[in-house]
């Protein structure tokens, strides 16, 4: 029982540890675009550098792999599809508006959730869950300041840009659990991340694209790779196996904490008492809803297979 419960730990802390990773991948990304490297590029690096990562995985733990599986293709390039516009919109809100609104917004992907269940009719709407959903769009509208646009510094495609992040993450929760039963995790990765890279090389910019090959810049390009999608996605598939979805949900709050602490003490962005009101609604609601349902909660052990 004891060696379970260090294992349990252990696992949490993998989580921890994965949400920490992203939180910092979007400081690093602030500071590329801040030295005006276009977003899409950032965004093309980001997951084709995770890529190289989940592809190593899969050869080294091959075994029930699924990749024959016409399904686990399917539901596979569905979730690249969500993890490119994940990683794009969310660089372009940060580009557009600071790390923190940005990946506050983002973290609102569970009301997305929500939405596209109750269509499929996967979660019963009730009066809770749409009180939920509307303390929410208070707290968006509080840490936007969409009322006085101009005041927060982020504009309309900052928003705009930051909501569809979080609808794309969205899509690809939807795409990683119907592809799980089918495959291992890192055989699913492979592909979205294939996916990621050949809908994103499009939009970059290219002469970008091939300068950051050979930039000074290219150890923050490096280190975006291996944090926000690489070594981060590995921790946190492998961490989930044994660790109980309402922990991960709770711990996965690092992410928004930590990308918005790098924002306001390494980028200098600034956050006005409604806006941190705003956040704190929102990352406490959201957490609260991921925690009491099993549709918008993260793929776990039951959802995947670790052969």
């Amino acid at each position: 029982m004891k060696k379970k419960d260090q294992i349990a730990r252990a696992s949490t802390v993998f989580v921890a540890l994965a949400a920490l990773c992203w939180g910092l991948s979007g400081g690093i990304g602030g500071i590329l675009m801040a030295g005006s490297w276009d977003a899409f590029v950032v965004s093309f690096y980001r997951g084709a550098i995770g890529l190289l990562f989940v592809l190593v995985w899969l050869a080294l733990r091959p075994r029930g792999s699924g990749l024959a599986s016409r399904r686990l293709w399917l539901w596979s390039v569905i979730a690249g599809f969500g993890v490119a516009g994940n990683f794009s919109f969310y660089f372009v809100s940060i580009a557009q508006g600071s790390v923190a609104v940005a990946v506050t917004l983002m973290y609102c992907a569970p009301v997305f959730v929500y939405f596209v269940s109750f269509a499929l009719k996967l979660e019963r709407p009730t009066v809770l869950k749409w009180a939920a959903i509307a303390v929410v769009m208070i707290g968006i509208i509080l840490l936007t300041q969409i009322y006085d646009i101009g005041a927060s510094g982020v504009t309309p495609i900052g928003v705009g840009a930051g909501l569809l992040a979080g609808l794309s993450y969205a899509v690809f929760i939807f795409g990683f659990k119907y592809a799980a039963p089918h495959g291992s995790p890192q055989a699913i990765l492979s592909i979205a991340f294939a996916v990621l890279a050949a809908i994103l090389i499009w939009p970059a910019d290219v002469d970008q694209t091939v300068a950051a090959l050979s930039t000074p810049d290219w150890p923050l390009f490096a280190g975006l790779g291996v944090l926000g999608a690489g070594l981060s996605f590995v921790l946190y598939v492998i961490g989930l196996n044994h660790t109980a979805p309402a922990v991960a949900s709770i711990v996965a709050m690092v992410e928004p904490v930590t990308a918005s602490l790098f924002g306001v003490v390494v980028l200098h962005e600034n956050l006005v008492g409604p806006q941190i009101f705003g956040m704190g609604l929102i990352l406490v609601t959201v957490t609260a809803l991921s925690v009491h349902s099993s549709v918008v909660r993260p793929p776990s052990d039951s959802d995947s297979r670790f052969d």
